[in-house]
């Protein structure tokens, strides 16, 4: 976290796209790779706790929102948090993955 967004406290996730925000490019085999996510599992077992859910629940929150994030998905504005936090429920609902 220190490293590559300058804060110097853990994190639970940090994604990494490989492309510019809203770009998706395809590769010479026809896929589309976003980027890397990387989750810290101690820090999303410890928020499992804190929220009273399921290590699996907190895992699976934190791929939705980095993987929106690695579409381009923001929440820096109300708006922008209200869509992506919609999108990122949705996900989480339709994978089984409640509070």
């Amino acid at each position: 976290n220190l490293e590559f967004r300058n804060i110097d406290s853990s994190t639970d996730v940090l994604s990494f796209p490989l492309n510019e925000p809203g770009v998706l490019e395809k590769s010479p085999d026809g896929k589309v790779y976003l980027g890397n996510i990387v989750i810290n599992k101690e820090r999303a077992t410890q928020q499992a706790q804190m929220y009273g859910h399921s290590e699996e629940r907190e895992v699976g929150f934190l791929t939705a929102h980095s993987m929106l994030h690695l579409l381009g998905y923001d929440h820096m504005t109300e708006n922008e948090e209200k869509e992506m936090f919609s999108r990122q429920e949705a996900i989480l609902e339709k994978m089984g993955l409640k509070r």
